[in-house]
């Protein structure tokens, strides 16, 4: 966990800490504590490790099978390989922290390793609504405009998309945290299994932290408009493929397109169900199992979906298994 960390957030990290450590009374925060009973702990040490090892080994198979096998070296299965990357990296910067305290009997996590999982869950996060959309305009050019597909999507351009895609992701991340840790906070007992920006905003001794709040609305407005892009992509190409004469060109046209819709509809549903719920000052089952649905089940269940549905994806792990 702690070398995950220190990966990505050697200068931003040190800068942010050093800013706001000198006027917080903690140097440390108070995760949920999931239980007190000491079984049902380890009952949820339990449920995190098989979580984070299905989650893990289901988007290793993804990438190993697109690095390593030139039939699916081409942009779809190249965006698919860095959300697999992307899917990873959410759920490490989360659930081996949860694990250890549920195995340890402890809910503190530093000031520093709050502050880390903040930047690095939402720059993972960004990063991964942004490639979505990228995915989308991919699908978008091949079946609407086939003709000019390689023209449009060839190797520097998708090369440059990425950089983009992940420099966006890190852009979100630093303004995030900055916005959320460059208040005060009176408390610093986080309702949550982690440091989730909605529960460290009521922490903050103001009551209302006006850089973050206008940061979330940004956030928000930029998201709304890649959903937005996606369905309106999604509502064309469902209408190109019904043009199609051949019904073998339909399908194939469609096991290309459903995964991915399924992935941002399974996003978009959890995200609405954890955030669209009135308001609540206190920890409930219903916070808890909102927040994981919406931040760890996509992860684990995208390279399912997109295994189920894609035929060269099933033919090439069906390869590594026999191997």
């Amino acid at each position: 966990m702690h070398d995950l960390i220190s990966l990505g957030t050697n200068n931003v990290i040190p800068a942010l800490t050093k800013m706001n450590m000198e006027n917080q009374t903690t140097p440390y925060f108070l995760l949920l504590e999931l239980s007190k009973n000491r079984h049902l702990q380890l009952l949820f040490f339990f449920f995190f490790f098989v979580l984070y090892m299905a989650t893990v080994t289901t988007n290793l198979l993804i990438i190993s099978a697109i690095a390593f096998h030139h039939r699916l070296h081409s942009p779809m299965y190249f965006f698919l390989m860095n959300l697999a990357l992307q899917d990873l990296g959410i759920v490490s910067v989360i659930i081996p922290k949860s694990m250890i305290n549920s195995l340890m009997d402890t809910r503190h996590i530093s000031y520093f390793g709050c502050v880390a999982q903040v930047f690095l869950f939402l720059s993972f996060e960004a990063s991964d609504v942004s490639l979505l959309t990228i995915m989308a305009y991919d699908r978008y050019v091949a079946i609407c405009h086939p003709l000019h597909y390689e023209m449009v999507m060839n190797w520097k351009a998708c090369i440059e998309i990425i950089i983009l895609v992940w420099v966006s992701g890190l852009i979100c991340g630093i303004l995030h945290t900055i916005g959320t840790f460059s208040v005060l906070f009176c408390s610093n007992v986080v309702n949550q299994f982690f440091c989730e920006i909605p529960q460290l905003i009521k922490l903050s001794c103001s009551g209302f932290n006006l850089v973050e709040v206008g940061i979330v609305v940004v956030n928000i407005i930029a998201a709304l408009g890649c959903f937005t892009f996606i369905f309106i992509s999604y509502a064309v190409i469902f209408k190109t493929v019904l043009r199609i004469p051949s019904e073998q060109g339909r399908q194939k046209a469609l096991s290309t397109c459903i995964p991915h819709f399924i992935v941002v509809s399974v996003l978009v549903l959890s995200v609405c169900f954890a955030y669209l719920r009135p308001p609540s000052n206190t920890s409930s089952d219903i916070d808890f199992w909102s927040t994981i649905l919406y931040s760890l089940f996509p992860p684990l269940f995208n390279p399912i979906i997109y295994s189920m549905r894609n035929q060269n994806i099933k033919c090439v792990l069906s390869q590594l298994w026999r191997f």
